[in-house]
Order: C-alpha cells, then sequence, then structure tokens
C-alpha cells in the first residue's frame, strides 16, 4: 500500500474511529487471489467488544461506499483488535499492558520478559521473575531504552483474586 494511500485511508477513517470512543492502531491492504482486504484494527483502554467493532465495522464500511477511497477493485473489509501477543509502539499501549507479562528487546542488546507494574511519561517499573527460587525484582526501564516489547500470552497465571484465596 502506497504511503499516500494509507495517509488518506487514516484521514478518512479516524475520525469516524474516534468517535465510537476507539484508537485506530492500524490499517493494512493485503491482496488475496483477486480481491484485496482492507484490515482495519482498533482498541481502546477498556478494550473492544464485538458490539464496538460491529458499529465501527459498519460506520467504516458506509463511509468508505460513498468515497473512492480503495477505487473500483472489489475488496473486503476487516476490523478486529490487536490481538493477544500484540506489539507495544504507543505510550497508550504500555499503559494498556499494566499488569501483564511483556517480553522486551533492548536497545543495547538483550532480552528481558517481565510484567508491567507501572507506567509514567518517561518509562516503565516491570517486576523481572526471579529464577531458580530467587525473588523477583522490580527495575525501571525508560521508553528509549526499549527497541521492541511485545505482550506475552500467560496460559497458567493466577489473577490476584486466585493469589488471595490460596494466602487465606
Amino acid at each position: 500500500m502506497s504511503t499516500t494511500q494509507s495517509e488518506r485511508l487514516r484521514e478518512l477513517l479516524e475520525p469516524l474511529v474516534t468517535s465510537q470512543g476507539l484508537d485506530l492502531e492500524e490499517i493494512a491492504i493485503d491482496s488475496v487471489g483477486r480481491k484485496r482486504v482492507l484490515r482495519v484494527v482498533v482498541d481502546s483502554d477498556s478494550g473492544a467488544d464485538l458490539d464496538a467493532i460491529a458499529d465501527v465495522s459498519r460506520a467504516l464500511s458506509a463511509k468508505l461506499d460513498e468515497t473512492d477511497a480503495m477505487g473500483d477493485t472489489a475488496y473486503d473489509l476487516e476490523v478486529g483488535t490487536p490481538g493477544a501477543e500484540r506489539s507495544l509502539t504507543e505510550h497508550r499501549h504500555f499503559v494498556r499492558a499494566v499488569d501483564r507479562l511483556v517480553k522486551f528487546q533492548l536497545t543495547e542488546g538483550g532480552e528481558l520478559v517481565a510484567r508491567i507494574l507501572a507506567v509514567d511519561e518517561e518509562g516503565l517499573d516491570a517486576e523481572v521473575p526471579g529464577v531458580k527460587g530467587r525473588k523477583a525484582t522490580t527495575r525501571r526501564i525508560a521508553f528509549p531504552e526499549i527497541a521492541k516489547a511485545r505482550v506475552q500470552v500467560e496460559f497458567n497465571r493466577k489473577d490476584k483474586k486466585d493469589k488471595e484465596e490460596e494466602e487465606a
């Protein structure tokens, strides 16, 4: 997708997404056979449920139908959320990932898997799990130290309520 088309689509669609109380995270056009697929990724601080996705999908579809932003070639519109293993690239992404396990690639090399405890304008506080029976430690990570960050899926994590019940 050309940068100008991406910019035009973002300018056209972002106000609609914002009016629905969501953030426009990503726009991508992929070719699938003879058709194109326009993928729009949306999110919010409280997440996006199926009703919100359906509402914004209808609004975007109507807007695209009344403009020539996608040209004459047939396309399918897919609207969704970033998914479980989302990349964290914006400040709001890190805020939304508080209490989640994240894999960080650091700018000076190396990787770190830690749980985000708190986020402010300069960086974040993370809990690094202990190794071989050692206690977890807290580490401060400034945003410029982060090359990449991706949320990790946890299948066996107990939430705070489960931990409190075990301790009682």
